[in-house]
């Protein structure tokens, strides 16, 4: 919806990343592009029969479009989509700018508005400043108080970068008291030739954060809130589908479109290196099934085996699926490497399933299974169902709950 952002992140991807095509593309997307891209989505709807499709609205900062911009198109896409089709939009902000009057016009409308924020305190976002260096936490914080306390049928979540060097526990709870319904807790957004801060020695520092969270909001007693990382691999281990970019199998199932009307693949993928994402499509010309015979694309349906050996032959495979796609790059081998998270994520979902099995032994016996080992883990009540949480990439607005 707008491609510029007015916040400076200092560790933003899209903007201090290896991919500078924001700056030759429009600020916003033009009313020609909004038309044609909803055309373009009624007519996949149309073609597949969907029943239900995920508008995600971002940026850079997709406020800075208007709300009226958003809502009308918003209002644009569900009159192109077939009767009985569905449009869950949400749009993905900073938070910064966000009024009474804006979120009442956008609960109006049924668009969900989920939030990126560092965590929930002042110092846990000391790298959102915006241009001039000014910290952004007072309006951030602002803005989700008030759609906590007016709005909160519209409010979708937060999503977080794991941070290391934070205090899990503390951190885990200062969003609480955001009163989210639902987190995203992301990886930062590296790879083997970049690789994430504080990942270059041995250890798992992200897999000890997330296990240290994982277990504060496992004892609580009760589900204080959805954490989409969570509660998908536990689906994993119970041999359920989940849908996650960053956990699974699952083929990739999005496209992004750019302020120019150019048809990319996820902007996670601008962390690579630059033209990543590109597939040289645009709505004027290409329908989004084209895309899907992007080699790009294809590669991400291909599931196990567009993995690495090692990735195939590992007993985790089922739940990892490799790690998130972006991750596993490396220049000159391209993607079928391993997650350079790797060990963070087997220390995460071996934990996760240490925990399942630890609680599939209190039922009587026959009536549970579990592998001990990490392995899938099952028994007869249902998993959790999947958090709509913010989905998708590390740092920029796009990645929404």
């Amino acid at each position: 919806m707008h491609g510029r952002c007015n916040l400076a992140c200092r560790y933003c991807y899209l903007y201090e990343g290896p991919d500078h095509g924001w700056r030759t593309r429009p600020a916003a997307a033009p009313p020609g592009v909004l038309e044609r891209t909803a055309r373009r989505i009624g007519e996949h709807a149309a073609a597949h029969g969907l029943t239900d499709l995920s508008l995600v609205l971002h940026g850079g900062e997709p406020l800075l479009a208007g709300v009226d911009t958003l809502t009308r198109f918003t209002g644009l896409v569900r009159e192109r989509v077939p009767d009985g089709c569905t449009v869950h939009a949400t749009v993905q902000t900073n938070a910064t700018l966000l009024t009474e009057r804006r979120l009442a016009a956008l609960a109006r409308h049924s668009v969900r508005v989920g939030i990126s924020l560092d965590g929930g305190l002042p110092e846990h976002n000391t790298l959102r400043t915006d241009h001039a260096g000014r910290p952004s936490w007072p309006a951030a914080a602002r803005g989700a108080r008030l759609i906590a306390e007016h709005h909160p049928e519209a409010y979708a979540g937060i999503l977080t970068v794991v941070d290391p060097t934070t205090d899990p526990v503390e951190l885990y709870e200062s969003l609480l008291a955001l009163r989210p319904p639902a987190l995203d807790l992301l990886l930062p957004h590296g790879n083997w030739s970049a690789p994430p801060p504080h990942r270059q020695g041995p250890g798992t520092p992200y897999g000890d954060w997330l296990c240290a969270v994982f277990d504060r909001w496992w004892r609580a007693g009760r589900r204080e809130t959805r954490v989409r990382l969570f509660e998908e691999c536990f689906a994993l281990l119970l041999g359920m589908p989940a849908a996650t970019e960053s956990l699974g199998l699952a083929p990739f199932d999005a496209v992004v479109v750019e302020t120019d009307g150019s048809i990319e693949q996820v902007d996670s993928l601008k962390s690579c290196y630059e033209g990543a994402a590109r597939t040289g499509l645009d709505v004027f010309r290409h329908p989004f099934d084209q895309a899907l015979r992007h080699p790009g694309v294809a590669a991400r349906q291909a599931g196990a085996a567009s993995l690495a050996p090692v990735c195939r032959a590992c007993p985790l495979l089922s739940v990892c699926g490799g790690g998130h796609y972006a991750h596993r790059y490396r220049a000159g081998h391209g993607f079928a490497n391993p997650s350079v998270y790797c060990a963070d994520l087997q220390r995460f979902i071996r934990h996760v399933a240490g925990r399942l099995a630890g609680a599939a032994s209190a039922v009587p016996a026959g009536a549970a299974t579990a592998a001990v080992s990490g392995g899938p883990v099952t028994r007869p009540a249902p998993a959790p169902s999947p958090a709509p949480a913010p989905a998708a990439s590390a740092a920029s607005e796009g990645d929404v709950p």
